[in-house]
């Protein structure tokens, strides 16, 4: 009986796996591919990874796609300890980070707040959209200079000039329309869409209006930029969270 070396390779299996050519696999998208998702379901996937937000009203086949294919989606998003949130009230999908204290999750979605300015502009026109569609108004819609003229006047001297302050403001409108929570349709004239209530709870809003009242109650104080007040407002102060790619 002949002894077999442990140690000595065996020359009837290769060392590795040879990447098969594009030419015979039909399904693969590029050389080495083992994706099993088909291209525009990846495409999908990726546009929740790249954007904050999918909207089904800018995006209908990317969300039309999103809904078939759900579950994958969701299952390739779990894998980097992500979760996919489908709002289809609002035609809004979104991905959250896992966050656990009793497993170890790498963290791949930074949390960064909103700046003053940036959280006051929300506070308006989440005011507005509600008042807006409470009254049963299809869409709410706000002019650049009504949203400075009232965000303006909580700030104070010790937050700049007047032409900062304006800056500050436009900048703040400016990157929420890049987000897609406001649209501009002309010139100055933005329609509010419905991510805002995604961004900005009834919850938060209440906190938010209690901590503004808190910081303008011995300052001339300014019309209330939200009807009712909350509570809990140091929670509001530090800003509004939202997920990011790290």
């Amino acid at each position: 009986m002949t002894d077999i070396d442990p140690s000595a390779p065996d020359t009837d299996t290769p060392a590795f796996i040879a990447p098969v050519a594009m030419e015979n696999d039909p399904d693969a998208l590029f050389a080495g591919d083992r994706g099993i998702l088909d291209a525009d379901v990846r495409r999908v996937l990726v546009r929740i990874l790249q954007r904050r937000f999918l909207v089904a009203e800018n995006s209908p086949s990317e969300w039309k796609l999103l809904l078939e294919h759900q579950q994958m989606i969701e299952s390739r998003l779990n894998d980097l300890f992500m979760r996919l949130v489908v709002d289809h009230a609002r035609g809004v999908a979104y991905k959250e980070q896992v966050r656990s204290d009793e497993l170890d999750v790498p963290i791949l979605l930074k949390d960064e707040a909103y700046s003053r300015a940036e959280t006051l502009v929300l506070v308006y026109l989440r005011t507005v959209f509600q008042r807006e569609t409470t009254a049963g108004t299809a869409s709410a819609r706000v002019d650049v200079e009504e949203v400075e003229q009232t965000v303006l006047t909580y700030f104070s001297e010790t937050d700049g000039t007047r032409a900062s302050q304006q800056r500050a403001v436009r900048t703040a409108i400016a990157r929420l329309d890049r987000e897609g929570i406001i649209e501009e349709e002309s010139e100055g004239r933005y329609r509010i869409g419905p991510l805002i209530e995604i961004v900005l709870s009834a919850e938060v809003l209440r906190e938010l209006q209690r901590w503004l009242d808190e910081q303008t109650r011995d300052a001339g104080t300014p019309a209330p930029l939200v009807d009712d007040a909350g509570s809990d407002a140091e929670a509001a102060a530090s800003g509004i969270l939202e997920e990011e790619r790290a």
